[in-house]
């Protein structure tokens, strides 16, 4: 497939590779990829809808073993910001709660928001601040789990542009990565940038998705740097194409860069779903934070190991020093942190017209109900 004429095209060795992340909803949109672990084994069959699915264990779609069958979209299963989705299903604590839970993927979380918009999925696992984002375009989503309390992102720049990119203050006339437009990555770019007075008009974001698609695009000086995640960062650094701009991987990163703590990651799903299905929500957070609370007895080298061998590309040495780097973002128990919903509100209405003459209710935009209630220990 040729790629559109565009200004910003990265050079035409590294097309098939680029074109999946800066069109994902011409490509990666024409098939929902199912991840290869999933809980019973089993593929769903029928797409179950956010309107569609009654029942308060959903078990209007069971698979043979008479689970309760949930879809959810993750916005990108080997990134390790979003590692709690696959091992949860790793270490088997979905399938203990009674739950088929098949995980898919796209390139970005904007991509799973717009899945669970659309229906295709009834959970969605990207950043909280899509809540926000929504509910100023009147949609009710609700983060039911919060799995960090930082970014977990990091602006690098190519050792090319490392001269000429000192802070976010030099990105005016820079083309930079982010994961897809509309994106968190693309928010917390543009944030950094008019932090330190910059336009949002005076720079380019590139969406060149993350992993290979974004190292090939750095490499090849598509982009003079960008925001990515482990373990694209760890790659990058173990190749020496590129250095730390701002690194957002911890609650004190989170607090330099953005004036207090971010909850990123996280399990949003419509309300009027969470409403309708509450057995089965209590159910998909019981093990999302038990497995919370395992990553934070054992060290990065063990998580590692309980995740698929093929999200180690660049070896496990290498994957489970990304995991260590990015360990201190998450929490301990899923409870969004205190101030976090402010401090998300503060950084989008910094550069975003719709939501600056928005009054955002946040009490909406997620719910401590299911996490209070996990079991302890």
């Amino acid at each position: 497939m040729t790629m559109p004429s565009n200004p910003e095209a990265v050079p035409d060795d590294s097309n098939s590779l680029i074109q999946q992340a800066r069109y994902p909803r011409t490509t990666a949109r024409r098939r929902l990829r199912a991840a290869p672990f999933l809980a019973g084994g089993l593929c769903a069959a029928l797409v179950m809808t956010l309107s569609g699915c009654g029942g308060d264990t959903a078990s209007d779609d069971k698979s043979a073993s008479g689970q309760a069958k949930i879809k959810v979209m993750v916005g990108g299963l080997d990134k390790v910001i979003y590692l709690p989705a696959m091992l949860t299903q790793q270490l088997g604590h979905f399938k203990a709660e009674g739950l088929n839970v098949e995980l898919l993927t796209e390139p970005a979380g904007v991509q799973a928001e717009t899945a669970l918009i659309s229906g295709d999925v009834q959970g969605a696992v990207g950043f909280y601040d899509h809540t926000l984002d929504l509910q100023a375009k009147g949609k009710k989503i609700e983060s039911v789990v919060q799995f960090s309390h930082a970014p977990g992102e990091v602006e690098v720049v190519s050792n090319q542009a490392a001269a000429s990119i000192g802070s976010p203050k030099d990105f005016k006339g820079k083309k930079l990565g982010v994961t897809g437009l509309g994106s968190s990555t693309d928010f917390l770019t543009k944030y950094l940038a008019v932090r330190d007075g910059v336009k949002t008009s005076e720079f380019t974001p590139v969406a060149v998705g993350a992993g290979q698609t974004f190292v090939a695009a750095l490499k090849q000086g598509s982009i003079q740097g960008g925001m990515t995640t482990d373990p694209t960062v760890a790659t990058l650094l173990d190749q020496k194409l590129g250095k730390v701009l701002v690194d957002m991987r911890t609650p004190e990163g989170s607090q330099q860069a953005l004036g207090g703590p971010y909850p990123s990651s996280s399990l949003y799903m419509s309300t009027e779903w969470v409403n309708g299905h509450r057995q089965t929500v209590q159910k998909l957070v019981n093990a999302l934070v038990k497995t919370l609370r395992w990553m934070s007895t054992h060290s990065a080298e063990e998580i590692a190991a309980k995740m698929p061998a093929d999200y180690a590309k660049g070896g496990k040495d290498l994957y489970a020093q990304s995991i260590k780097s990015t360990l201190p973002m998450f929490t301990k128990d899923g409870v969004m942190p205190k101030d976090g919903p402010e401090t998300v509100e503060k950084v989008l209405k910094a550069f975003n017209p719709n939501l600056k003459s928005t009054k955002v209710d946040l009490s909406q935009t997620y719910t401590t109900e299911f996490v209070k209630k996990a079991p302890q220990g």
